[in-house]
């Protein structure tokens, strides 16, 4: 490990001297108290500019049908009786009231006030933001406008009352993040539209939501420094959120502010967060869905206030996205399709997973993908994948762009319409979120057999302190238990690793990284197609005669599972639910050492299982069993494994 003088000088160096220079200006910002004399929002009394062309209850119902609705209904019924899914999995209580004394945001985030934690919280604050994002009252607005019923607008207002109350304009831990100031801005912006017609909706009511709208976009300025500092989704909510407010309060002295602020940012960050492959800065499928979710808001709430004529003849819908922003859009709306199963809609659960959805305009799962790859493939492919699915009728453009089609040659293999695979390499000119290079997704029939772990919390007590980054978790060739890269905190890697892919052909992939070039290793994977048969060859070439101690390690989906040990191999078979029975073979020519682990028990071998060891996590704060192989081998030149997941399907 490094000291705190190396440390900060890699920093500077790898991330940029404006990055760190915007980050240590805030820190000073703090501590000199200079974010307590921020000027408080100018008093509004005008309502809230309508943003949104919202479908009729005719189309809604049409596109929902009978079992939509009544899964709909059943939703926004747990809301009214006060829960809602946090982070897509667990039913929790909505609770906005903390009971806490009135300190300003800033003693929550100098540690100089106290946030509630409890036993369930894990001491995340995460658990503490969620429900004030406001995103189930999406939920809300959809069943109210599929049936009228009026206890879906009552709903949000008594909710809204109760936030409004408990949080006045930046006193307490929700005012102490820009980003989460801005979601809830848009969340309210969208839901005073929704629920306008409602006889819940008092001139009283209309007049505060456009009061705390204001008092929210006037919040997000003074720290924007925090936001570009980490150059991710911070800023691109925040610009969004900014450029909302200025259109739904086109009259507010600062309106204008808040738009030429959010049209500049979220021009920077769909041209600068987007490498020339689509794929977006953060490495990650559920941020990278969040940002073009936040590109079909601004592009939705442009056509509202009519900002622009419909001209489309040029390749770009607004006439203040760049054409660089918009290609890379159009990049990104790809590469997001090509991750996702097209049978189940789940996706690769790569990078790092908060649980955000901001925009639950669509029934489904929290990981089902399709509605956002069906409506940004609308608004920026001119071509909708997956039609037919509600959240085009909420928030995709009206007509399809006359764009130049974007090509995506990503490093995934789908020979055959039932399986697919997807190796991940990246050249590592941005910062990467997980040590995850050759780590290799599998897929059959809709069911993610070979797993990304994911995340599961990001602020715990050890072990569950953002554990999985860690190469040793991910389907990859770990060397002497190290990581790829430098981890230099719980959420910052260091001297990123590159990989490049060497070779690609319908039927195969080849590609290598350098992540362990200091220790004179080389790793490069094989993955082919055949006869029903994926066939994984991991080379480790070393530079130096010292000996190494080589790692291959497989996260499988839970099942029945036997083992076999040979001479030479190790075979397990895995029945998958009823139509699949996988047949792995291990193979190396050197003397290994097996282990098999599931929820941090060892089933096999004798090797020390960590408590995080054999876990997936599909979305954030819940983890479920999965079957962890690894075979260990100790050798002083090169290294072959061989993988072989036969499918075998089930009579």
């Amino acid at each position: 490990m490094f000291s705190p003088f190396q440390r900060l000088f890699k920093i500077i160096t790898q991330l940029g001297f404006t990055q760190v220079a915007l980050f240590a200006f805030y820190k000073l910002a703090l501590k000199t108290g200079y974010f307590k004399g921020v000027p408080k929002p100018q008093t509004t009394t005008s309502s809230l500019h309508f943003l949104f062309d919202f479908p009729t209850q005719e189309a809604l119902l049409s596109i929902l049908k009978k079992d939509g609705l009544t899964h709909l209904l059943s939703q926004a019924d747990q809301i009214v009786n006060g829960q809602f899914r946090i982070f897509g999995g667990n039913l929790t209580e909505i609770k906005l009231d903390l009971g806490l004394p009135p300190h300003h945001w800033t003693a929550y985030e100098t540690h100089k006030a106290s946030l509630p934690y409890d036993q369930f919280l894990h001491s995340d604050i995460k658990y503490i933001w969620e429900p004030a994002r406001f995103g189930w009252a999406f939920t809300l607005g959809r069943a109210y406008l599929a049936t009228g019923n009026e206890k879906y607008a009552k709903s949000f207002w008594q909710y809204f009352e109760i936030f409004d109350k408990a949080n006045p304009a930046n006193i307490g831990p929700h005012w102490m993040n820009g980003q989460e100031v801005a979601i809830r801005l848009m969340a309210f912006v969208w839901a005073a539209q929704i629920f306008n017609e409602s006889s819940e909706s008092t001139n009283q009511r209309k007049e505060r939501i456009a009061q705390s709208v204001a008092e929210h976009a006037t919040r997000i300025p003074p720290t924007l420094l925090y936001a570009r500092s980490q150059n991710n989704n911070h800023l691109t909510s925040e610009a969004a959120g900014l450029y909302t407010a200025g259109l739904a309060l086109p009259d507010h002295p600062d309106a204008k502010k808040w738009k030429k602020l959010g049209i500049k940012w979220l021009n920077w960050s769909f041209e600068n967060q987007i490498n020339e492959k689509g794929e977006y800065i953060q490495h990650s499928v559920n941020y990278h869905r969040l940002v073009l979710q936040l590109a079909l808001w601004v592009i939705k709430v442009t056509r509202g206030a009519k900002v622009e004529k419909d001209n489309l003849r040029h390749f770009r819908v607004l006439p203040w996205i760049t054409n660089k922003a918009y290609q890379n859009l159009s990049n990104a709306t790809r590469w997001l399709a090509e991750l996702t199963d097209s049978t189940s809609g789940n996706a690769v659960n790569l990078g790092a997973n908060d649980g955000a959805y901001l925009f639950p305009l669509a029934n489904g799962v929290f990981r089902d993908f399709r509605p956002v790859v069906a409506a940004a493939s609308h608004a920026f492919l001119g071509e909708e994948l997956f039609p037919g699915n509600e959240m085009s009728l909420w928030i995709a453009p009206r007509k399809l762009a006359n764009l130049q089609l974007a090509t995506c040659n990503l490093p995934t293999l789908k020979p055959l319409s039932e399986t697919w695979t997807h190796l991940r390499t990246t050249d590592g000119n941005q910062r990467l979120a997980h040590a995850d290079q050759l780590h290799l997704d599998l897929w059959w029939r809709g069911e993610n057999i070979a797993l990304d772990s994911g995340t599961y919390l990001y602020n715990a007590e050890s072990p569950w302190d953002n554990p999985f980054p860690a190469t040793k978790v991910h389907n990859t060739v770990t060397v002497n238990a190290q990581d790829q890269m430098t981890r230099a905190s719980r959420f910052m890697y260091l001297d990123w690793a590159r990989g490049q892919v060497i070779e690609k052909s319908d039927n195969q992939i080849v590609a290598e990284h350098d992540g362990y070039r200091k220790m004179g290793v080389t790793h490069r994977r094989s993955v082919s197609f055949a006869e029903n048969t994926w066939r994984v060859e991991d080379n480790l070439i070393s530079k130096r005669q010292s000996p190494n101690i080589y790692r291959l390690h497989w996260l499988l989906v839970d099942g029945k599972w036997k083992v076999e040990n040979r001479e030479e191999s190790v075979e397990i078979s895995l029945q998958i639910q009823s139509n699949l029975t996988l047949q792995i073979s291990l193979i190396t020519h050197y003397a290994s050492r097996f282990s098999l682990a599931r929820a941090g028990e060892c089933l096999l071998g004798d090797a020390d299982i960590p408590p995080s060891r054999g876990w997936y996590s599909p979305t954030y704060g819940v983890k479920i069993p999965a079957l962890s192989l690894a075979l260990e081998v100790t050798a002083s030149d090169a290294v072959q494994f061989t993988s072989e997941f036969k499918l075998i399907p089930n009579p």
